[in-house]
């Protein structure tokens, strides 16, 4: 029996059947194979987000003048300085965001979301229930934001949305600091 030269994927054939390609290992032998969208995978693509994550920012942005109502009655209640100048760090980061929110749609949709106005505003019953609500609608904000987040393609929107999930659990890391420093109970 000849003994012929070795090549990785080519156990040993005879020169004649590797000219003619028949065994031999071609790049695509190495491509990952295509998994079929069925997979669970649906949540993590472009196609299958694009319209509930519109719906997600027409429904950030409607929010905007009561969360504006909210973060100003929790400053004027704010038991301390420091409380005060946390909210209002906050607040401006979500009135931030609600401008790159609404730049966002545009650049996918071409239509511009409108100011809302005249909401009604339901007080907490008491500094620390407002906190407490705080905390966990920035939690829900994450939840929400990350399904917008993928739905983009573009570099500068995916970056957006970054900058404001990151600022999101910024700021529930700050109201647990506050809801801890105020001795707040659930």
């Amino acid at each position: 029996m000849e003994n012929y030269n070795y090549m990785p994927g080519m156990m040993n054939m005879p020169p004649c059947m590797m000219q003619q390609n028949q065994y031999m290992m071609t790049p695509d032998f190495y491509e990952r194979p295509q998994m079929p969208m069925s997979t669970g995978l649906e949540p993590y693509t472009y196609h299958h987000n694009l319209s509930d994550a519109l719906k997600s920012i027409q429904e950030a942005v409607t929010g905007e003048a009561e969360d504006r109502k909210f973060y100003q009655y929790l400053i004027d209640n704010a038991p301390s300085n420091e409380d005060k100048e946390i909210i209002t760090g906050i607040r401006d980061d979500e009135i931030k965001h609600f401008s790159l929110f609404r730049q966002v749609y545009y650049q996918l949709t071409g239509q511009m979301l409108p100011q809302t106005q005249d909401v009604t505003f339901q007080k907490p019953a008491s500094y620390c229930a407002g906190i407490k609500k705080a905390l966990l609608g920035e939690q829900n904000a994450v939840r929400k934001y990350r399904r917008i987040l993928f739905a983009l393609q573009d570099r500068v929107q995916i970056n957006i949305l970054t900058e404001i999930i990151t600022d999101e659990i910024r700021h529930g890391s700050l109201y647990n600091y506050l809801f801890t420093k105020n001795g707040c109970k659930v």
